[in-house]
């Protein structure tokens, strides 16, 4: 989910989309959120481990 963020903020500054720089924005920073719950041992959605 944050390669897919990523990606989706350089394709929308290149192109200068701003609902893909949006996109990226959110995917990226919910992506990092997942991440970090389940680096600190709290289950995300029902798994110990996020990947």
């Amino acid at each position: 989910m944050i390669a897919l963020g990523v990606i989706l903020l350089v394709i929308g500054f290149v192109t200068g989309l701003s609902i893909l720089w949006t996109v990226g924005i959110i995917l990226a920073l919910l992506g990092v959120a997942l991440w970090a719950m389940g680096a600190a041992g709290h289950e995300v959605a029902g798994r110990r481990h996020y990947w």
